[in-house]
């Protein structure tokens, strides 16, 4: 039942047939029998059908909530016996959102170094992404914010709080002094993280919180971009201090600190909900708590 069980996982991310047959490497024809083998044994109808994928019936998403615990529940049973035989072993799949990479990059290094039997992948993701592909077994772990938007049922453990800086060029009119005030960047030619993206939204609040309303001019999901406007053009833009120290080193620009306004919104490691974990998860969260930045 276990692989049938992942087919409707797969059906209800994708939401469509051949994508979920693609996502889990077989045929959609082998899907679709085992979507209907599965009602069958269960002797409800999961999937409404018509001519093409029309969601889940009210038994189907009752189905759907056990069947992810049953599968994370063989997982991390399968993990359990593997570490059992092999010690810490095995393949994490991290998803981080964009202004918390080099801190992903820290986790991951340390982890390996000292386990390195343990294999991981590391996605950039918005928050909310991060959260969906927790629920559908997409990823093992992700790092996000932790107190600025709701979360869920997950555990959690702090990494760091997020202070802002604004990054410019030398001769920027804004480089010289520091730290600046929210309200001084009303003027400024801003490049910024599209609306999507939860550290987006904490700046667009620290706007609002001082008195103004700068428009974004340019707007990406990728800090890299973000940097390259600055250097080759008469933009600024705002991200973390440890990320903008990192994607500014060696190059001709100036990293200004910004003004904290009020408590600065946590990072830090999110997974599924679970007792006990599993031997190498729970080796990743000791790594978290040494590596957390004591708060300021």
């Amino acid at each position: 039942m276990i692989p049938k069980l992942e087919m409707l996982i797969a059906l209800a991310r994708e939401k469509h047939f051949g994508r979920a047959a693609e996502s889990l490497g077989i045929t959609q024809p082998t899907l679709s029998t085992g979507i209907r083998q599965l009602e069958e044994q269960l002797g409800v109808k999961l999937v409404i059908r018509g001519s093409r994928f029309g969601g889940l019936t009210p038994e189907g998403q009752r189905a759907l909530i056990r069947a992810r615990q049953i599968v994370g529940d063989t997982r991390r049973l399968r993990e359990e016996m593997r570490a059992s035989r092999e010690g810490l072993a095995g393949h994490l799949r991290l998803a981080v959102i964009p202004t918390a990479l080099t801190w992903a990059s820290r986790l991951v290094t340390g982890f390996t170094d000292r386990h390195p039997n343990v294999s991981f992948t590391v996605l950039s993701r918005a928050s909310v992404e991060i959260l969906s592909m927790l629920d559908d077994l997409e990823i093992d772990v992700g790092i996000s914010y932790l107190d600025n938007e709701p979360l869920g049922r997950v555990t959690t453990r702090p990494l760091y709080r997020e202070a802002y800086t604004l990054i410019c060029r030398p001769d920027h009119a804004l480089a010289k002094g520091g730290p600046l005030s929210w309200d001084a960047l009303g003027e400024a030619r801003l490049c910024l993280l599209t609306p999507d993206m939860q550290n987006r939204r904490i700046i667009n609040r620290h706007f609002m919180e001082a008195g103004v309303g700068p428009a974004a001019l340019i707007e990406s999901n990728s800090t890299v971009v973000l940097v390259a406007n600055v250097l080759h053009g008469d933009w600024v833009t705002i991200l973390p201090d440890d990320l903008a120290r990192f994607l500014c080193d060696g190059k001709p620009l100036a990293v200004v600190p910004l003004r904290e306004r009020g408590t600065a919104p946590t990072v830090g490691l999110i997974a599924p909900h679970q007792e006990p974990y599993t031997p190498v998860l729970q080796a990743l969260l000791r790594e978290t708590e040494g590596l957390a930045r004591p708060a300021r």
